[in-house]
């Protein structure tokens, strides 16, 4: 996604962290599990992160792959909103992940970046990582 316009300035985000978690507070009843943190959006970029609870750990003391997957989904949103604005009727019509490495119990963030918008659909990129660990 071209993230300059035709003059080479930097396109500016069309929502503010702000009015994302305003956008979904109104009616998403699971965000009250998973807790997750807006650090940053830019013009179809995001950082979200999912803060440790021991509840988002599985049986062998790393974190649950529902809850990356939640935070994938989640920072895609995101880096959506940053290159379209407010969307309260975005919805994900497909998801895949590759679990690479076991992840530490501790925050996870995740960084989604939009390859490309059509007129019906976006694409991102998500990476996920723990604190502390370089990408």
């Amino acid at each position: 996604m071209k993230i300059t316009d035709s003059n080479g300035e930097i396109r500016r985000a069309r929502i503010t962290v702000e009015s994302f978690e305003e956008l979904v507070q109104d009616g998403s009843g699971f965000l009250k599990v998973y807790e997750f943190v807006t650090e940053e959006i830019k013009f179809g970029w995001a950082r979200i992160r999912l803060p440790y609870k021991e509840i988002h750990v599985r049986a062998g003391g790393t974190i649950a792959g529902p809850a990356m997957m939640a935070l994938a989904d989640f920072t895609s949103f995101a880096a959506l909103m940053g290159a379209i604005g407010p969307a309260r009727m975005a919805v994900t019509s497909s998801l895949s992940i590759n679990f690479l490495r076991r992840p530490a119990p501790t925050d996870i963030v995740g960084e989604a970046q939009i390859v490309e918008v059509t007129s019906r659909l976006g694409f991102a990129e998500v990476e996920l990582f723990t604190l502390g660990e370089d990408l």
